[in-house]
């Protein structure tokens, strides 16, 4: 199996990253674990190898047990951050994620995978929940806009 291409030296981190946007029922699907007081998007770690399409549509499957096609690149993020909680406590992370926009099945799912939560969260709701990336509210208003750009940077 290939390698997750990310790596760390010391406390700094690299991770390559490809997420889903998914829109059920006018709701954002976003996951979580007990470790974590936040949500976030379904996705994970590109693999050596792997495209992001593909590695998107793994990570859809890996968490949440559906098969999603991708309707189109949305966004790409450039994140660069420090964690005070979870795995990442102490670290400076930079992150790239490609972030699909992915074709609705016309129902929410549930589902649980390891430690993490599925969760549905209307999109009127959004900005009452912490959420990363924080930026997520603007993005979704402008996803007919063509693909977007997001650099976070903790100043």
């Amino acid at each position: 199996m290939a390698k997750d291409i990310s790596y760390r030296q010391g406390q700094e981190r690299f991770r390559y990253r490809a997420a889903a946007v998914i829109i059920e029922e006018e709701a954002l699907c976003v996951i979580s674990s007990p470790s974590e007081d936040y949500f976030y998007s379904v996705g994970g770690a590109v693999r050596f190898g792997e495209t992001s399409e593909e590695a998107v549509q793994r990570e859809v499957f890996e968490e949440t047990g559906q098969r999603y096609e991708i309707e189109k690149l949305a966004f790409v993020h450039e994140n660069l951050f420090s964690n005070s909680t979870g795995v990442l406590k102490g670290l400076e992370c930079h992150e790239i994620c490609f972030y699909y926009l992915m074709k609705p099945h016309g129902k929410q799912f549930d589902y649980q995978h390891k430690q993490e939560q599925v969760y549905w969260i209307p999109l009127t709701d959004l900005e009452n929940y912490k959420v990363f990336p924080k930026e997520i509210t603007h993005i979704l208003k402008h996803l007919q806009t063509g693909i977007q750009h997001i650099i976070s940077k903790k100043e």
